[in-house]
Parts: C-alpha cells; sequence; structure tokens
C-alpha cells in the first residue's frame, strides 16, 4: 500500500545513491568485495519493497565514471560481481514483474559483460511492475552530453538554437522514465556526486547515515513517509 498526501502522491520515481559497502566492511575487519556482494544482495530486497509501495520506477547508481579510479583489484571485483548480478537475478526479475534497464557508457566494459546486459534487458522488456534502472559508468554530465550529441545527430540541419528542454529530454539515457521524486543518498554523505542531474531537478533529497548494506525496507518506509510530508511546489509561490 502507497503512502500519500492530498498535495504530493506517493513518488513515482526513486533513486537511490548506494553509499557506504567498503566501510561497511572496513568496520566488520572484511574485505571490501565482501562489503560488495552484501550490498549487491541488498537491491532485491529494495526493489521488492518499492514494488509493494507503487512505486514504478527505482534507479540504482552502480558504478560512476569516477569509479575506475578505484583500487584496480576493486573495480575487478565490481565487474565480476555485476555480471553474477546479471546472471542469477533475472529469473527472480521475472517472476516479480521487473523490468531492468542499465544506463551509461557501456561500451568500455568487457564484451561478455555488454552481451549479458543486452540478455539481461531483452528478456525482462515486457515486465510492467516496476522498472529497475541500474547505473553503470553512468556520471550525469556525461548524461547530458549525449543526449546533445544524439539530438544533433537526429536533426543534422538544426543548430543549437532550435534546441529545447523538452527535445533533450527525450534524448536522455533515462528518456523512458519520469524524472525524480524522491532521491535517497545512504552512508552519511550529503551530495549528489554527479548522479542524475538532469532528472533530479525538482527531487526531494533524503540523506541517511545508514550504510547501504544496513538500508532496509524500514529505512525506505521512513524516506516515503518523510516525502509525503513534503510540500512540493516546483517552483511556484508558496501557499497562503
Amino acid at each position: 500500500m502507497s503512502i500519500a498526501t492530498p498535495n504530493t502522491p506517493a513518488p513515482q520515481h526513486i533513486a537511490i545513491i548506494m553509499d557506504g559497502n567498503r566501510r561497511w566492511a572496513k568496520k566488520r575487519f572484511m574485505p571490501v568485495a565482501l562489503g560488495h556482494a552484501i550490498g549487491a544482495k541488498r537491491v532485491r530486497e529494495i526493489v521488492q519493497a518499492c514494488s509493494q509501495q507503487g512505486v514504478r520506477y527505482l534507479s540504482l547508481f552502480a558504478f560512476s565514471t569516477e569509479n575506475w579510479k578505484r583500487p584496480d583489484d576493486e573495480v575487478s571485483s565490481l565487474m565480476g560481481l555485476f555480471m553474477t548480478y546479471l546472471q542469477k537475478e533475472v529469473d527472480s526479475m521475472n517472476a516479480n514483474g521487473v523490468r531492468l534497464k542499465i544506463v551509461g557508457d557501456i561500451s568500455r566494459f568487457a564484451p561478455a559483460m555488454q552481451d549479458l546486459i543486452a540478455q539481461a534487458q531483452a528478456q525482462t522488456a515486457n515486465n510492467d511492475q516496476i522498472t529497475l534502472t541500474v547505473c553503470a559508468n553512468y556520471g550525469g554530465r556525461w548524461d547530458m552530453l549525449q543526449a546533445a550529441k544524439s539530438w544533433q545527430l537526429a536533426h543534422p540541419d538544426q543548430n543549437l538554437q532550435s534546441l529545447t528542454e523538452d527535445a533533450l529530454a527525450q534524448h536522455l539515457s533515462t528518456a523512458y522514465a519520469p524524472e525524480i521524486d524522491l532521491l535517497i543518498r545512504t552512508g552519511g554523505e550529503s551530495r549528489v556526486s554527479n548522479f542524475m542531474l538532469w532528472q533530479a531537478a525538482y527531487a526531494e533529497l533524503f540523506f541517511t547515515d545508514d550504510l547501504w548494506p544496513d538500508f532496509g525496507p524500514g529505512r525506505l518506509q521512513e524516506a516515503i513517509q518523510w516525502f509525503a510530508g513534503r510540500d512540493r511546489r516546483f517552483g511556484s509561490s508558496a501557499p497562503l
């Protein structure tokens, strides 16, 4: 059952910056890779909880364009974890009506991973309970830049003076989804870290100290309840 108020409907699009896997592992004297693995297991639970709340779109920041700067062994373990996730979760997604979308510059990934991404998206394409977007090798600035280039390719006879916000939005990597209603960041940080800058223009921002492996349905419920109390005016004047 979804939560809503007369002025603030339940969020249709929730985005989450999943921060804190490494710190979770280090606090327990565990390998960083194990923290990422535990974080990946948390995803299924949150997808299910969002679906039960009536959320139609959930976007997760899995790997940013800046994450390539991390140690090679950590990047390698993240890539392996991502491939394992794609291989093991498709059947569960189909059983629960989850459509999977992967957005980002996937050209840098190994051909085998690119093939898995294509297969997983194709296998879940007809599901309509909830759309799960996993952002991998993604950055908000990259997204806007590629959208501008895509628009120019589609309109070679027009110059940038013809470009409008609505036209550019149609070329963003998430053009299939509405703009973000609620953006959640775990891990105690209070920044958006180049994540969906365009799509989050009017998102409500919810920050929690919970590290991602500790972020469960209860905290998600708290965030949705907090969202329900917000007065979203989208730039209009405050009510009298």
